[in-house]
């Protein structure tokens, strides 16, 4: 079988194809025959290597991360015989591959009728939407400041706080996603590479917004502390901008919080509540209320063409890779 790994840090280039065995599904384990790929921007991070910066690491050789959807064909030891034809979709280490194996206690499984890019969500772009919501403990009637809103989470975000009952403020870094983003249901759009894209936001929330969720750190978290009301909370579920980011204590005496959030601390934590989490987000996916939007299908051996797309920011929704 094919997949795509690389032996040196770089450019979208340094991706290569290999031919390999397929893997074999260990102790609660299943092995996938893979139909679509949902790539992530967190590789792009990995694939730069230590010497771009930041705080993103991983050991050569490397393989790419991916939201799998595709249908089980074997399983591991202690694994149900009947998950066997399924169609599932599932996290995976090493995705980019003709075949995967993935842990079969976090399958979200696929009802009839959902497209690729919907099922790409499933298993971890909708529940860390719908977890981060939850741990700023988001009430109906509260506004909800998203940044990087047209991203592969942030556009899912975006249309489960609304299902909430809040009213949203998304920022993007472009017109084109300011039009996207509204078209998945914001209230409000911001340009958030404009220097005075604070002033916008209490523009639109003169009161303060009750809750920021935040993908990109650094600066940006840094100036959204100032713009939560008195008890907001700003929920950070990742760092896409590589920084560091220390949070000035003299901000939160306003009466303000700063949690973080991460998919596999919840499944260690609360595995009954990750679980619930994917069936909710299947069951919105199901009523047509949650949907990923579709930027690009390329084929597998198109991976680095992936990865420039996903570099240049340009990309409204998921960007799937096709065996």
């Amino acid at each position: 079988m094919r997949r795509i790994r690389y032996h040196a840090y770089g450019g979208p280039e340094v991706l290569v194809m290999e031919e390999t065995d397929p893997p074999i599904p260990g102790p609660g384990q299943v092995r996938l025959r893979v139909e679509a790929i949902g790539a992530n921007f967190v590789d792009v991070k990995f694939r730069r290597g230590p010497d771009a910066g930041g705080i993103y690491r991983r050991d050569l050789p490397a393989v790419l991360t991916g939201d799998v959807v595709g249908t089980v064909e074997d399983v591991g030891p202690g694994v149900e015989p009947g998950l066997v034809g399924r169609r599932v979709a599932a996290l995976a280490e090493d995705a980019f591959a003709d075949q995967v194996v993935a842990d079969a206690e976090w399958l979200a499984h696929v009802p009839e009728g959902i497209d690729d890019a919907t099922a790409s969500i499933l298993p971890m772009a909708a529940p860390v939407a719908l977890g981060a919501l939850r741990a700023a403990r988001t009430a109906p009637g509260e506004t909800v400041l998203v940044h990087a809103a047209s991203g592969g989470i942030g556009h899912l975000a975006v249309q489960l706080a609304k299902i909430s009952g809040a009213t949203v403020i998304a920022t993007a870094g472009s017109a084109a996603k300011l039009d996207f983003v509204r078209a998945m249901g914001a209230d409000a759009a911001v340009d958030y590479s404009a220097a005075d894209w604070p002033e916008r936001v209490r523009e639109a929330a003169p009161g303060g917004v009750d809750v920021v969720l935040d993908s990109v750190g650094g600066g940006v978290l840094r100036r959204s502390l100032d713009l939560l009301a008195p008890f907001g909370r700003a929920v950070v579920y990742g760092a896409a901008s590589g920084e560091p980011t220390d949070v000035p204590v003299t901000s939160l005496f306003a009466l303000r919080s700063v949690t973080g959030f991460s998919l596999l601390a919840l499944r260690a934590a609360a595995p009954k509540q990750a679980r619930e989490d994917v069936e909710e987000a299947t069951r919105y996916a199901v009523e047509g209320r949650l949907r990923a939007a579709l930027h690009a299908r390329l084929p597998l051996t198109e991976a680095a063409e992936a990865h420039r797309i996903l570099e240049g920011r340009s990309q409204l929704g998921r960007v799937l890779l096709v065996p």
